[in-house]
């Protein structure tokens, strides 16, 4: 793979520039999930180890160019200080001198990257004044790298870079599951909308072998057949694109799978009143809320032959009991599957790490993406800026 590791790269006596996410939640100026932080922590701790010293390059919030002062880094220093177990010492904008001058063992965050407009536009005056500050760059923030942000991509080209261990370990896992994927592959996708995962659906369909679509966006697949699917949720206007959808997948080999049968309430709401039905004899005052067991267990069997799967968005209404039965049953099929070491799996974007979470399982799959956005880039088979510019 085509990056550097913290293992290529000479850090001792060095100012190592590292771009994080800690983008984390705050309530009354308190941090309510300390995760993200908590996944930097090794790319860090490896620094110091290797006597350089972190500089921490991070947004907040949406300041959109502006300083705003809730949206400061410095209310996170409790939290940082906290997971390090070690003061971190906060600079609005220092000199190199001010970097130069930290003791050993010393690590530093640097105010909101956000805080000027020249982030977001990638100013190569804004980047050169970031790399003045460093010796060397490295990226831990895998879920910004689809922006071409001063940080993330202009600041990389200009010093030798790294991917920090959590960037390391979400490249190789995405590697893992579509780079160089151990066939066969499946991929289950879920969601609401067939429209805002058009691109994701035709780069899948050239790189599966199976490839499961549930939620929402399955009934619009089901009504492109000629279905009856009452007052589900679904983009009738979007059936000759479903249609394409699936002589794509025919003609590339790719079998796609679609809810066999159908659990179907009256109204969107928990314990709703509810009824099983063949896929094609959805009644027409019903509301299609998840897949059936017969499509679990074609989902189960599929992963059972498969070696890799890549998961993204749940299959039914997760949120409403009974209506989350299909994702986590699935969910639990694959967990199962990847602790007996018969499969790869890896999830990530939207919905799916709730998903996950709520099924109890999200610990044990091969690798859960927090990346959001990134995530679903990748999957589309784009190129993400902040990965190009790690170009070793």
């Amino acid at each position: 793979m085509g990056w550097n590791t913290l293992d290529d790269i000479e850090l001792a006596g060095k100012i190592v520039l590292v771009r994080v996410d800690i983008n984390v939640p705050v309530d009354a100026g308190r941090v309510t999930d300390a995760t993200r932080i908590k996944r930097i922590v090794p790319t860090i701790n490896d620094i110091l180890a290797k006597g350089g010293t972190p500089v921490m390059l991070a947004h907040f919030g949406r300041p959109k160019g502006k300083v705003v002062p809730e949206m400061s880094l410095r209310t996170l220093l409790p939290a940082l200080e906290a997971e390090f177990g070690k003061p971190v010492t906060f600079f609005e904008r220092p000199a190199r001198a001010d970097l130069d001058a930290l003791p050993d063992g010393a690590i530093a965050l640097l105010e909101n990257t956000r805080f000027t407009a020249m982030e977001e536009a990638n100013d190569p005056e804004f980047a050169a004044f970031l790399a003045a500050l460093g010796d060397v760059y490295v990226n831990d923030a895998f879920s910004a790298a689809h922006r071409a942000h001063a940080s993330t991509e202009g600041v990389a080209r200009l010093l030798p870079n790294a991917a920090g261990r959590l960037m390391q370990a979400e490249l190789e896992a995405l590697n893992a599951a579509l780079g160089a994927p151990k066939h066969p592959v499946v991929a289950i996708v879920g969601g609401a909308k067939v429209s805002t995962k058009l691109e994701l659906l035709a780069n899948l369909v050239s790189k599966v072998d199976h490839l499961v679509i549930g939620g929402g966006m399955a009934n619009t697949f089901l009504a492109a057949q000629g279905f009856e699917i009452g007052t589900s949720l679904a983009e009738r206007e979007m059936a000759d694109t479903a249609r394409d959808i699936l002589a794509r997948a025919a003609q590339q080999n790719c079998q796609i799978i679609l809810p066999v049968d159908i659990v179907v309430a009256s109204e969107f709401a928990a314990h709703a009143p509810h009824t099983l039905h063949h896929a094609q004899d959805c009644p027409a005052d019903g509301m299609i809320l998840d897949a059936g067991p017969a499509t679990v267990a074609l989902i189960t069997d599929t992963l059972m032959a498969a070696e890799t799967v890549v998961w993204n968005g749940p299959l039914g209404a997760f949120e409403l009991a009974p209506f989350d039965a299909a994702t986590v049953a699935a969910a639990q099929a694959a967990a199962s599957l990847t602790q007996d070491g018969q499969l790869i799996s890896v999830a990530g974007g939207g919905d799916t790490v709730a998903a996950l979470n709520h099924a109890g399982v999200s610990g044990d799959f091969s690798y859960v993406s927090t990346a959001g956005g990134a995530f679903l880039e990748w999957m589309e088979g784009k190129t993400l800026p902040g990965v190009a510019a790690l170009d070793s």
